[in-house]
């Protein structure tokens, strides 16, 4: 009876220390794998992430969508795709936007598919070299990927892997409501308030990526106290709201393009995106494989919405994938190593150079 009691004292013991720690200092500090600069520009820095031994295959590119940060790739110890890719030996990359202000309102699409991302598919080739690179995308981060391959096939891709990114919104659920809706009003109406701010500020984008998992968030106190003594669960929770935590906003003009030429004209679905009046980009030129990877529990990007690509990139060599999980979880959830991540794993190691090691010059000093 005494012994019971004992277990029972300390039980509760550990779970005030967790809940404590969980308002305070945190259950788990967040520590990034580390990483250095190749270059730092303002919403290009493109980082490198150390490796103890030397990389072999081609060099991967991770790139972020906006709106969050680049922890989306890193969230946790055993929740890091980018853990995962460096045990593959590959060296790993990403790029950094950084902050988006009211200064920054009249970036769009054409910055990251013109300038940003093939400049750093060009630096990162450069650093192995010239190796074609292998470029990661989730979200939006896929949709700027595949822009940005098919705007100029002469880039040095060696395949893109799309993860939890739409191209028909007539199957995707809520968007697909806001589609039908969008198209009854006229489009100013919901472009001009955007403009006039500047983008959506980050304190709107991050309620709005808490709203879509509304469940969640009522549930979190049950969710707390079930898991007490569990600090594993509890960090895991932490890390998902330190990462909505720092979302930070999207440019007045490319939020537009997006409400414009993505949702109300499902431009991904037609195969053909007008960034502006004077480029288009046809989805049809991408030649490299693609993989594109759906969530069935995803609500911001149905399977069904994913799925529908391999319809859409006809001139390249597609493999779809559906995973459990939802937006985020597909791409950072606790099973995505056995999912999602198995999926890219099998995909990089059909999609490589045929050579043994390739080691980028500056490789030891990363």
């Amino acid at each position: 009876m005494h012994s019971d009691g004992g277990k029972t004292m300390v039980g509760w013991g550990t779970a005030v220390r967790n809940i404590g720690a969980l308002f305070r200092e945190g259950i788990e500090p967040y520590t990034p794998t580390p990483s250095v600069d190749v270059y730092d520009h303002p919403h290009r820095r493109l980082r490198c992430y150390r490796r103890t031994t030397p990389a072999v295959g081609n060099p991967i590119l991770l790139v972020p969508p906006l709106a969050v940060t680049i922890s989306c790739y890193d969230l946790r110890p055993d929740q890091s795709l980018v853990e995962f890719l460096l045990g593959l030996g590959r060296a790993v990359y990403v790029i950094d936007y950084g902050e988006i202000t009211y200064a920054d309102r009249d970036l769009g699409f054409e910055e990251w598919v013109d300038d940003i991302v093939p400049d750093a598919i060009r630096r990162v080739s450069a650093e192995h070299a010239y190796a074609p690179v292998e470029v990661i995308g989730w979200s939006f981060g896929g949709t700027i990927s595949l822009l940005t391959t098919a705007a100029d096939p002469e880039l040095p891709v060696a395949s893109v892997t799309a993860v939890g990114t739409p191209f028909d919104q007539r199957r995707n659920g809520p968007m697909s409501l806001a589609r039908s809706l969008g198209r009854l009003a006229p489009t100013e109406l919901v472009t001009t308030p955007v403009r006039l701010l500047g983008g959506i500020p980050k304190q709107a984008v991050r309620i709005g990526f808490r709203a879509q998992s509304l469940d969640r968030e009522l549930t979190k106190p049950l969710y707390i106290a079930r898991h007490a003594n569990d600090p594993e669960s509890l960090a895991r929770m932490q890390a998902v709201d330190r990462f909505m935590d720092t979302m930070p906003g999207y440019p007045a003009r490319f939020y537009s393009q997006v409400y414009r030429q993505l949702i109300i004209r499902n431009e991904m679905w037609t195969g053909t995106v007008h960034l502006n009046a004077q480029h288009a980009v046809d989805l049809t030129a991408i030649t490299v494989p693609v993989l594109l990877i759906g969530g069935n529990r995803d609500t911001l990007a149905s399977a069904a919405s994913v799925a529908a690509g391999v319809d859409v990139l006809t001139g390249a060599p597609v493999t779809f994938v559906e995973v459990g999980g939802s937006h985020l979880g597909i791409i950072a959830g606790p099973d995505a190593r056995t999912t999602s991540w198995a999926a890219i794993a099998d995909f990089l190691a059909d999609t490589t150079v045929d050579t043994d090691e390739l080691l980028a010059p500056s490789a030891t000093a990363h």
